[in-house]
């Protein structure tokens, strides 16, 4: 008769093979499944980027699903406008800027050797960022492509931003009703807790989404219009991406944002560098001191340390959708801790400085017992003889 394991083993062995199976099918479903999370995590921060719109329209008596598809119109118009007035200027200049890349590179290494006497080379850091004239040609193919091109991206667009949308709109219409349902599923005591955690979730990460949107929105107008005054190329792009480098990507972003378009102006001008710089450097204490304050007065400060590890890890995990989604989610879990943590009083501050040494007590000495006594007897006591010429004591 043949002796079988313990049971204890056998149990372990199979509950290590079910993990790792569980493993392996969340890994596969995770993997094919991640364009669609991802539509659905944009639509999910579509939805809370228009609640603080909705939610005035409805305080105002309109019904929330036609306040979000108002809302919704709004944007979608907007978007269509934007892309019918500078769609054809923003491709041109993005093509642009593509194909002259390797000259930029090149035009920028020249000025720095010949400025500071080093010995760069333009083709060393062409290779390191695989600008070959093969790749290029590739990005500028995928920018303009064919009727069949345009088409096919045109079609493949349209159902993702109707995916997007759809999701949005029940997300944001619906969103008391699934707020409820998710409740039901609670004791009664812990519902109050999930419904209060999910309007302050959802109310401070929109206010946030929206103050970051507006000032990215007002930092692309201003400093697209500073560009096409100065005569600097590609500006539109330029002018777009120091909007959303500089509000979404925390501390690095202002620094990264503004030094793009001075190394494209340097390219050209090189006074044209220096005025992009202290175009930047003014706006930042104008945004700073006049319009953050007044856009982020009701809204969530998430730390810049904070926000910036978020946006590492976010991207990290689950690359430029996971960077984008991380501050808002991030947000959310502030809020809520702010909400529901406690803070207790500081008994005491440990002194940064050593305290001052007591003072030390005189020591009395002998002349000075002397005095005493001398004063108690009635006694003169003894003191410097007379100076010459002088009158005697008493």
């Amino acid at each position: 008769m043949v002796d079988l394991p313990p049971a204890w083993l056998r149990r372990g062995v199979v509950f290590v093979l079910a993990a790792v199976a569980a493993y392996q099918i969340a890994h596969w479903m995770l993997h094919s499944l991640s364009d669609f999370l991802a539509v659905v995590f944009l639509a999910w921060l579509f939805s809370i980027t228009v609640e603080p719109a909705v939610e005035m329209m409805v305080r105002h008596g309109l019904r929330r699903g036609a306040a979000t598809g108002l809302v919704m119109f709004g944007l979608t118009a907007s978007a269509i406008a934007f892309v019918g007035v500078f769609g054809t200027l923003l491709v041109d200049q993005l093509t642009g800027l593509v194909t002259s890349l390797p000259t930029l590179i090149s035009d920028v290494v020249d000025w720095v050797n010949g400025v500071l006497g080093t010995q760069f080379r333009a083709a060393d850091i062409n290779d390191s960022l695989r600008l070959t004239p093969d790749r290029i040609q590739q990005l500028a193919q995928d920018l303009t492509p064919g009727v069949f091109g345009i088409l096919s991206s045109l079609v493949g667009l349209v159902f993702q931003a109707l995916t997007l949308m759809l999701f949005a709109f029940y997300m944001s219409a619906e969103g008391p009703q699934l707020r409820n349902t998710v409740s039901s599923w609670f004791p009664p005591r812990q519902q109050r807790v999930i419904s209060t955690v999910w309007e302050i979730s959802v109310e401070k990460t929109g206010g946030y989404v929206v103050s970051r949107l507006i000032l990215a929105v007002l930092s692309t107008i201003f400093t697209g219009i500073f560009l096409y005054l100065i005569g600097v190329p590609y500006w539109m792009p330029l002018a777009i991406w120091t909007g959303l480098v500089s509000q979404f990507i925390p501390t690095l972003g202002t620094y990264l944002a503004i030094a793009v378009p001075a190394l494209i102006a340097l390219a050209g001008q090189p006074i044209d560098a220096v005025w992009v710089v202290l175009f930047g450097t003014v706006y930042q204490q104008v945004e700073n001191y006049l319009f953050a304050p007044r856009v982020t007065a009701a809204t969530m400060q998430v730390h810049p340390a904070v926000a910036f590890g978020a946006v590492v890890v976010g991207a990290k995990l689950f690359g430029p959708v996971g960077a984008l989604v991380s501050v808002p989610v991030v947000a959310a879990t502030q809020a809520v801790i702010e909400t529901y943590g406690h803070r207790y009083e500081l008994v005491g501050e440990v002194p940064t400085t050593p305290p001052d040494p007591p003072p030390v007590k005189a020591r009395r000495t002998w002349t000075g017992r002397s005095l005493w006594r001398g004063r108690g007897s009635g006694a003169r006591p003894a003191g410097p003889p007379d100076a010459p010429g002088s009158p005697p004591h008493g």
